[in-house]
């Protein structure tokens, strides 16, 4: 199961790095590519508006 990134998304660029598989996309509000995810959570993990959860 992905994680997906909702609308409380700031853009703020923590995710990006965390991610071991480059699946987040930058935008208004970043992306994550479901079939590049491999549900580590490392995204969520960093996240300070607790914007990412599992899909």
């Amino acid at each position: 199961m992905a994680y997906v990134i909702t609308e409380d998304c700031t853009a703020c660029g923590s995710c990006i790095d965390e991610c071991p598989v480059e699946a987040i996309a930058e935008g208004d509000i970043y992306k994550i590519d479901p079939d590049a995810c491999t549900d580590c959570g490392a995204c969520a993990d960093v996240c300070p508006v607790e914007a990412i959860h599992p899909a």
